[in-house]
């Protein structure tokens, strides 16, 4: 059967999808896409799966993917994370029975990210993902699709673009934020580059960024001229974000539980996490449930406060109080699912504190002082906590030295790793030499002279009794 490619791809298999639910680590379950199916959302993305562990790995497949098969859930896109054309295309063919499409992220740009050398850390590296679309798109059943981030400038993230349509990319979705664009410095996305990307290439695009209510979707397309639009955030504080709902959090909680139950298993920590994204608001406010959320350790617990929560807002309902006076500038009630605006980051001061408690997940945003040489910096509370504890250690990412990489795999490797690897290489090239790596804790070399060691006394004992028992 011939393989649909570029818009014949997205009109009959996607079915012209334009509702769109990103694929989120640990947050696109399949619980939670049917969830968002059920209120609007067209097409889904699973989670981003790291290639490697999927090869090497049948509980990780069973877990992520092939135990999950339910009609409801299509179509359906795989995501991938690789930096091996080889590897990845062995984890595409696994999958490829289970979905409609394979995607390769090229748009994460987390910290573990780059410590993996995969996500938005290949976006300079067009030989190797040309190769890796390209054998992707020769050799699969399904379709190649790939995610991005944009570059500073646009032509180059046109050429980037082109690049992969090229290689055998038959859908591409554009997330108009540059790699240095996260946390408290996440910023607007640019749909100027989502728009310059749709005009130059000749395959669907899905455009991501600014994607907080119904309105913002169809402003996009209309601005940009994509084929659909992706949300993250917008989803997981609204589901109901593409039916332009806002319904009450209970609502979406209680449904969202339900389908946990049905589609078991589901890790508890995937269902507090959507819990704490749906309540954020709510949680504000009920600080003593919010830390009650954060502590139970099974399901039914979680269902039951959020039972509570849904209580103490219907009793606020029903006192009417004033909703402008008591919950600040929050557009609706707070019991009403709404997107969550990230707060700008606090001007640091001169001793790389930070004023206020609002900043979070900072990477350690760097600032030049007006009147001076050195350097601010702005910590996230964590940091601030763990640097009160041990202010002689060095907290700041920017200034740590970069992560050598392991010569074989190109993993971290170990930093007094005797062969100059990560942990898994050095473990088999330790056993295959019979060698030691303290820094590793591996001692086959160690261990085989002791066993040769006993082997001999246990000779010697035997030889000497013989001796002694021979007659004379």
């Amino acid at each position: 059967m011939t393989k649909l490619q570029g818009f014949e791809f997205w009109r009959k298999t996607l079915k012209e999808a334009r509702f769109v639910v990103a694929p989120m680590v640990d947050q696109s379950e399949l619980a939670w896409r049917l969830l968002s199916r059920r209120h609007g959302a067209q097409l889904c993305y699973t989670p981003m799966l790291h290639a490697q562990v999927f090869v090497r790995d049948a509980n990780y497949r069973k877990e992520n993917l092939y135990n999950e098969v339910c009609e409801e859930d299509r179509p359906l896109i795989t995501q991938f994370c690789a930096n091996d054309p080889e590897v990845f295309l062995q984890a595409a063919l696994l999958a490829q029975d289970y979905c409609d499409a394979i995607d390769l992220n090229l748009g994460c740009p987390q910290m573990i990210a780059k410590r993996g050398h995969y996500g938005v850390f290949l976006q300079d590296e067009w030989e190797l993902l040309g190769k890796m679309v390209r054998l992707a798109n020769e050799k699969l059943s399904v379709p190649i699709t790939c995610k991005i981030r944009v570059f500073k400038e646009i032509e180059k993230t046109v050429r980037y673009a082109q690049m992969l349509e090229k290689a055998g990319c038959q859908l591409l979705t554009v997330h108009g934020r540059t790699k240095d664009q996260k946390g408290a410095v996440t910023g607007i996305a640019s749909w100027e580059h989502i728009k310059a990307v749709r005009k130059a290439v000749h395959i669907p695009v899905f455009a991501n960024g600014n994607i907080q209510h119904l309105s913002d979707v169809e402003r996009c397309i209309q601005e940009t001229g994509v084929q659909g639009v992706m949300s993250a955030e917008g989803n997981l504080h609204n589901p109901a974000v593409f039916e332009g709902r806002s319904p009450p959090v209970w609502e979406m909680a209680e449904e969202y539980l339900e389908l946990v139950k049905q589609y078991p298993p589901c890790s508890l920590s995937y269902v507090r996490a959507h819990l704490f994204k749906l309540w954020h608001h709510t949680l504000q406010i009920h600080q003593d449930l919010r830390e009650e959320l954060a502590k139970v350790k099974n399901l039914e617990a979680l269902a039951n406060v959020s039972k509570q929560l849904r209580l103490r807002c219907q009793e606020e309902t029903a006192k009417g109080k004033d909703v402008e006076e008591k919950h600040g500038s929050l557009p609706f009630p707070h019991w009403i699912c709404q997107p969550y605006v990230r707060p700008l980051p606090k001007e640091p001061v001169a001793n790389g504190t930070c004023q206020g408690s609002e900043v979070k997940k900072t990477m350690c945003q760097k600032r030049p002082l007006e009147d001076s040489d050195s350097s601010a910096y702005t910590l996230s509370k964590n940091k601030l906590k763990k640097r009160s504890r041990n202010p002689n250690k060095n907290f700041c990412p920017q200034q740590k030295p970069k992560y050598i990489k392991c010569d074989q795999c190109g993993n971290p490797k170990g930093n007094k790793c005797v062969f100059n690897l990560c942990r898994g290489c050095c473990k088999k090239k330790a056993f295959k030499e019979v060698a030691d790596c303290p820094s590793h804790g591996l001692r086959f070399k160690t261990k085989a002279e002791k066993r040769k060691s006993e082997e001999d006394e246990r000779n010697d004992g035997s030889g000497t009794e013989k001796s002694s028992s021979s007659p004379c």
